[in-house]
């Protein structure tokens, strides 16, 4: 299962691409939307290297970023097909589907106890109810992921 998910990973990361080769981020979004000539595209990867928005939109899928999201895109459509198990899994701290989730965020061998814990010490804000979506689940993550020093590197 694991060796079927990761190919499905690289095949959606391989069909991906930026929209500018300035990248996403706000320069490409809103200060050049437009850029045609090879200097609005340097001003528009400028602005997006040096406002620091990259990271905000490939978070969010916002900003052109949209593509970028990869991993944790994925990881939202697992979520989404596998939220039942996932969560049974959290809260043990171990499981086949908790794997997986690491697999397609991309989490290292030396971080995956870190992000099992901090998914079962969370587990009450990101499983909040049986009628809890898989995107209020998939926020909370992030939001936990995000507060931790270990995980927030895989959020882009």
């Amino acid at each position: 299962m694991k060796k079927l998910i990761a190919g499905a990973a690289f095949a959606v990361a391989a069909s991906s691409s930026f929209a500018s080769p300035a990248g996403c981020g706000l320069g490409t979004a809103v200060v050049f939307p437009e850029a045609n000539e090879w200097y609005e595209h340097v001003m528009a990867a400028t602005t997006n290297g040096t406002s620091g928005n990259q990271t905000f939109g490939m978070t969010s899928g916002t900003l052109g970023c949209e593509e970028a999201n990869g991993p944790l895109k994925l990881a939202r459509v697992f979520m989404d097909q596998n939220m039942e198990q996932l969560a049974v899994d959290s809260a043990r701290g171990q499981g086949e589907s908790l794997e997986a989730l690491t697999t397609l965020i991309g989490v290292e061998q030396a971080d995956k106890v870190e992000f099992s814990k901090t998914l079962q010490s969370n587990f009450d804000s990101i499983f909040v109810s049986t009628d809890a979506s898989s995107e209020q689940a998939y926020s909370a993550m992030v939001e936990a992921m995000a507060a931790n020093e270990k995980l927030a590197k895989y959020l882009g």
